[in-house]
């Protein structure tokens, strides 16, 4: 069973609960097969892909319905049993592990486009559904879904951590391209939020409530999002500097003129190393940026010209443009292989990815300090970030067993977060609290957490869904006092 210090009724599931009567109360309201205890089973879906600690849960609930985790959460919440939701399991800072005792709610099996409205240019989809599955659908269309990591991951991880990307600068996050929710609340009550229009002045904005509160107030079981035209042209450009400081430059000036830029990433040396050692290219081995335009083809041309301009006075390297839709699919096939490329730089190691978000004017000055933290720290972690909105993430290479060097990354990761919210940033742009960053959200928001915890309290008084996840034992003290 879940352990806890608070001494808060209803945290926990009781002592007395019994496991089996629970596992028969799901089988008689769920389809035969939905409900295992097999450990394989349980195994299967108890991490994600984060470095933090998880647990073999108790049973796990494969659900294909609103209806069924309506009545799977009605179940769990008489019986006082924690449930954890959890899609694809590419989740960063352990929000979808497993712990013991708990109810895993497998929504993969949700996996449907329930309607596309090409002339409303919205799409209605289950939460199991993968972003490249309703892309490849919406491309029907001449339409695209933006929003999203590079990774391939499931619509309802990507609304319940307020995904982002590389295409943020332009479509915005996960949060801008969700208009209405349907949400099962812990007690099993069904609701809708918001609606498919364009905007509306009806009530609390209940729909962004729940996006980004990582399966703690609510598990989504369908949204409307947004969906766009697939743009006419499109053309990419990498060039490298001499510092990390004339790539940024010519981002905030790219940025002023209101150049028109699709998507803008930034990429350290040690990253272009390990991208070239992964995947055999053979770009310069510097500070170097991705930049992606699109529209008509004389607005690419003439976009694409004055980049190229604005980098040359900084002294690009190796600058190179294409207008090929292969070299651009190639140029960022090699940016989304930097997490594994990073592992692969040492034998047997594994990465601990972390990322913080600063105002883009301080953006040089945090990474170039966390640099230099790392090197002091005799660590390697190549740094990528979306420097078109401040983001940027460390990929720590670690070989298991070396608790030495898991040491000084926690350490140079609490200096992060403290620099990053010391220039009014925050813990995270994209990854999320999860388990991992609980601290840095108290460090953020100080008193905030008690509101918060308060909201939790008044969907989820038992504490039920993802227990210990973003909130601490002191923001409910707080809250109940």
């Amino acid at each position: 069973m879940i352990t806890t210090d608070t001494g808060i009724p209803g945290t926990i599931p009781a002592p007395e609960t019994d496991v089996s009567a629970v596992v028969a109360d799901l089988n008689r309201v769920l389809p035969a097969g939905a409900v295992s205890i097999d450990p394989d089973a349980l195994d299967e879906v108890a991490h994600d892909r984060s470095h933090h600690h998880y647990a073999r849960p108790a049973v796990v609930v494969r659900c294909t319905s609103t209806e069924q985790v309506s009545a799977t959460l009605a179940v769990c919440h008489r019986h006082r049993i924690p449930v954890v939701p959890r899609g694809s399991g590419t989740g960063l800072e352990g929000a979808s592990n497993a712990r013991d005792g708990v109810v895993v709610l497998d929504l993969r099996g949700m996996d449907a486009i329930v309607a596309v409205h090409p002339q409303d240019f919205d799409a209605v989809v289950q939460p199991g559904l993968m972003k490249s599955v309703l892309n490849a659908r919406l491309r029907e269309d001449g339409l695209f879904f933006p929003a999203g990591p590079g990774v391939d991951a499931s619509m309802g991880g990507m609304l319940s951590t307020r995904a982002s990307g590389t295409n943020a600068v332009r479509y915005g996050t996960m949060r801008e391209n969700v208009m209405a929710l349907t949400v099962v609340l812990a007690d099993g009550r069904v609701i809708r939020t918001g609606s498919r229009t364009r905007k509306s002045a009806a009530g609390y904005d209940l729909t962004h409530l729940f996006v980004g509160a990582e399966g703690t107030l609510g598990v989504i079981t369908e949204a409307v999002v947004r969906v766009h035209g697939i743009p006419r042209h499109s053309a990419a450009m990498i060039c490298g500097f001499t510092a990390l400081s004339d790539a940024t430059d010519v981002v905030y000036e790219a940025l002023r003129r209101e150049i028109p830029i699709s998507r803008v990433e930034l990429l350290d040396t040690p990253s272009m190393v390990a991208i070239n050692r992964f995947t055999g290219s053979g770009f310069a081995e510097v500070p170097t940026l991705i930049f992606e335009v699109q529209g008509s083809e004389a607005a690419v041309t003439e976009e694409l010209r004055v980049l190229a301009a604005l980098a040359g006075e900084r002294g690009a390297i190796d600058l190179q443009s294409s207008h090929d839709p292969v070299t651009i699919d190639a140029i960022w096939s090699a940016r989304h292989d930097a997490l594994p490329a990073s592992a692969a730089l040492v034998d047997g190691a594994h990465t601990w990815s972390t990322d913080v978000c600063v105002p883009i004017s301080r953006l040089a000055e945090c990474i170039a300090l966390t640099q230099a933290d790392v090197e002091a720290a005799g660590l390697l972690a190549p740094i990528v970030g979306h420097v078109g909105d401040g983001n940027f993430h460390l990929a720590f290479v670690l070989v298991p067993g070396d608790e030495d060097s898991l040491a000084k990354a926690h350490e140079v990761n609490d200096r992060l977060i403290t620099r990053a919210l010391a220039m009014d940033g925050t813990s995270t742009g994209e990854h999320g609290i999860g388990f991992g960053k609980k601290p840095a959200l108290r460090q953020e928001h100080g008193d905030s957490l008690e509101v918060m915890a308060a909201i939790k309290l008044a969907l989820d008084p038992h504490r039920l869904l993802n227990p210990g996840v973003m909130l601490d034992d002191e923001a409910f003290r707080a809250a109940q006092a």
